[in-house]
């Protein structure tokens, strides 16, 4: 029998906002479950198959699912122990309202008055300060239903352009630099295809601790003679044992890809048939990285020529090979032109849209490929539509009912909302599975703008560190509580089954949602009775798009263990492999297999530039962040799964031998890492597996344990995601323990 959960006030008094959580209730797990639900993982793009123990309204614990295709039972750590979170005492059981008198700062206030209080304040600061006085934050780990139904309430319901989502600090760089190259937003391949390639080049992807069951289809591929690329400041667990390790500079990948392209050129590695009838655009780009040769590729990227030349001979004459790459190559102030650079790699081999060659980028969210396409994007209706775009506004409109002129404009990114809060352009903010504070970089700026709002209500299923800024919080839902689908990082569209009602007086996501919409009187549009009922909507809205839904049903997904997109009609098979010759394309009508007019895919210019700030003798080494695997972003869920604290309770600065000793720092002594913007102090932890001139820190954690204090706040000119990682840093032993460690020391 589950613990008596501790209230959100006695939570807050009793951990504060930088402890680390505890482990949660005790499950009682003896007996049969009342039910196992076959479902999927609330973490990472990879959507691994997962079978939940049911007992009492409760998760008590988990099965493997060997039958779905991706995973065949195999699971992560977070996934392993994804269920624990469900009884943690920290679980928002009602609505809260901020009061400074009380314990905690906050009160707890009924649902119904709640979402009153909320309707009440849109309406204020919507008619005192125009509708796009307030924006929405949502988030790519909801399900594709949930997105598209914030998309379609922020532009129905509140008519404003102001909204955008998590999936900025994701998953838009690659998604631009596919839609420029191949006029589509989606991996190419299955990741079945991977284990058929001669040769795999994996860039700025820690693989094995982010998206462990990827790193099953590399062995497979390596147990069958594939040769294996690894492009990384830091020696990976994989890269370990691949053929070539990269040890690229930060932030100098446009660089290498394009130094690679030189030699594949100058040796007529090409595939010469595939470039004249399949592509566009490649003489320039081939007189674009003339002056790239080994030398100036070795001297920008800080990696041997000889390795350069290694790199190319192993790509170039290859006979089928896989490219995958992530957030290393993505998170940058030109993280676009960094994917352009590895696509042209895969364009001037030819090898993509058949078996054993492709493409793919690992998607890092649950729903980040879904959570991109269907309207919770600033510039984004469903079914990839553009929101400038006459006929496509025009389709939606029509779904919806409503004349195009009612839908309003392109809004602003994610960041950008934040410097609308300090130019007073944006009073009222809505979050959504989102917590800012900690995800976005130079977070002690965005701190004050949640209060400089005049209003600000957060949904979630935990008091994350943003929502300890809100007027108001309303209880959501977690993944198990409530139905709906979502796109898998192979571009397979799974079913999350429902296990469980959500406790107290929590609500599921859409249900909240429809509840303010419906108190301000605007409840055409939303009275959808479930989840079904809302994607039978967006398959409407999305049927003639890019990102075709429309031949999806509930039924084929369970019967069929995923549909992959696009599939324009229920008699269609899906789309596992984009790019085949004779491939149905709406957007060519047949003529070719990419999706422009012409049917051709585009070759383009990678310009290389140099990381937003660089070192200098102020600052003189280079900082990268990322992920480790016992953990998840901004950590709200994994913080609060005991074991998996346990695994990676702090966290450390990596820093190489030979820059500790110059330091003077040795392994665990604190360490303060400080940029223009702020400081850290974490301890030191002493690695060879990562360059001399380079620190990295985990971004899971909050407060004075931020590393997202020192991140910089520059952004790509076409995505918008932020530089997060590289920027300049010193660092220096601490001259004492940071305010926080005294939490961490045994109680006396």
């Amino acid at each position: 029998m589950a613990t008596e959960p501790v209230t959100l006030h006695e939570t807050i008094e009793h951990f504060g906002p930088h402890r680390s959580y505890p482990t949660g209730a005790r499950l009682d797990t003896a007996g049969d479950p009342d039910q196992v639900v076959k479902t999927h993982c609330c973490f990472c793009g990879q959507q691994c198959g997962i079978q939940l123990k049911v007992k009492d309204n409760a998760v008590v614990g988990f099965e493997p699912w060997e039958e779905f295709p991706f995973n065949k039972g195999m699971l992560c750590p977070k996934g392993i122990r994804r269920y624990l979170q469900g009884a943690h005492p920290d679980r928002l059981l009602t609505a809260y309202e901020r009061d400074s008198s009380a314990p905690g700062g906050f009160r707890p206030l009924g649902y119904e008055a709640a979402i009153a209080r909320v309707a009440g304040e849109i309406e204020r600061i919507q008619a005192t300060h125009g509708r796009d006085a307030f924006a929405l934050l949502s988030g790519a780990s909801l399900t594709t239903e949930k997105t598209y139904l914030m998309g379609k309430f922020a532009r129905m319901c509140l008519r404003t352009a102001n909204i955008d989502y998590n999936g900025r600090l994701c998953m838009v760089s690659a998604g631009a630099g596919n839609k420029k190259s191949f006029g589509i937003d989606r991996a190419a391949n299955p990741w079945s295809d991977i284990p058929l390639a001669d040769v795999i080049l994996i860039a700025g992807a820690n693989v094995a601790e982010c998206a462990p069951i990827t790193t099953n289809y590399v062995w497979q591929a390596r147990e069958q003679g594939a040769k294996v690329i690894v492009v990384d400041p830091r020696i990976t667990p994989l890269a370990r044992t691949c053929d070539l390790f990269l040890p690229v500079k930060p932030g100098r990948d446009a660089a290498l890809f394009n130094g690679i392209l030189h030699l594949i050129i100058e040796h007529d590695w090409l595939d010469h048939e595939f470039i004249e009838q399949h592509t566009v655009g490649f003489d320039h780009v081939a007189e674009h990285v003339k002056p790239w040769t080994p030398q100036r590729t070795a001297d920008v990227t800080g990696i041997t020529e000889r390795a350069i030349r290694q790199a190319a001979e192993m790509w170039g004459p290859a006979k089928t090979s896989f490219l995958l790459h992530a957030r290393g190559i993505e998170h940058h102030s030109h993280g676009v032109q960094n994917v352009l650079g590895a696509i042209n790699l895969v364009l001037a081999s030819g090898r993509i849209g058949r078996e054993g060659c492709g493409y793919a980028t690992i998607t890092g969210q649950a729903n980040g490929q879904g959570g991109r396409e269907h309207g919770q994007k600033c510039d984004q209706l469903p079914g990839g539509r553009d929101i400038d775009n006459p006929e496509h506004r025009a389709h939606v409109a029509g779904v919806w009912g409503i004349s195009p002129d009612e839908l309003p404009g392109k809004g602003v990114d994610a960041y950008e909302i934040f410097r609308k809060i300090d130019r007073g352009e944006i009073r009222g903010l809505l979050s959504i599975c989102f917590n800012p504070k900690v995800s976005l970089p130079d977070n002690n700026f965005v701190a004050r703008m949640l209060d400089k709002l005049d209003f600000y209500v957060a949904i979630d299923f935990f008091l994350n560190e943003s929502a300890r800024h809100a007027d108001i919080v309303l209880p959501g839902s977690l993944q198990e509580e409530d139905e709906g689908l979502v796109t898998s990082a192979e571009g397979r569209v799974i079913k999350i089954n429902k296990c469980l009602d959500p406790p107290g007086d929590a609500r599921q996501d859409w249900r909240i949602i429809q509840d303010i919409a419906r108190v301000l009187g605007r409840e055409r549009g939303f009275t959808f009775d479930g989840p079904q009922e809302i994607f039978e909507e967006l398959r409407r809205a999305s049927a003639g798009g890019v990102a075709d839904y429309a031949g999806i049903t509930y039924a084929r997904v369970e019967q069929e263990m995923g549909v992959f997109w696009p599939c324009p009609a229920v008699d269609h098979p899906g789309t596992p492999r984009l790019f085949e010759r004779g491939s149905w394309n709406p957007v060519a009508q047949g003529s070719g297999p990419f999706y422009f007019p012409d049917g051709k895919a585009r070759f383009n210019v990678a310009t290389y530039s140099p990381p937003a700030e660089d070192v200098d003798s102020e600052y003189p080494i280079m900082l990268t962040t990322g992920r480790v695997v016992s953990h998840f972003l901004s950590g709200t869920q994994t913080r609060r799964i005991g074991p998996l604290v346990d695994q990676y309770p702090e966290p450390r600065v990596e820093l190489h031998p030979q820059l500790a000793a110059t330091l003077g720092i040795g392994d665990q002594d604190w360490t303060t890492v400080e940029s223009r913007r702020g400081s850290c102090t974490v301890r030191a932890q002493i690695v060879k597996t990562i360059r001399p001139d380079t620190v990295f820190v985990p971004y899971h954690w909050s407060g004075l344990k931020s590393i997202n204090q020192v991140t910089i706040a520059a952004q790509d000119p076409i995505s918008k995601i932020p530089e997060y990682k590289v920027c300049a840093v010193r660092v220096s032993k601490a001259a004492e323990p940071p305010a926080y460690a005294r939490q961490l020391e045994p109680q006396q």
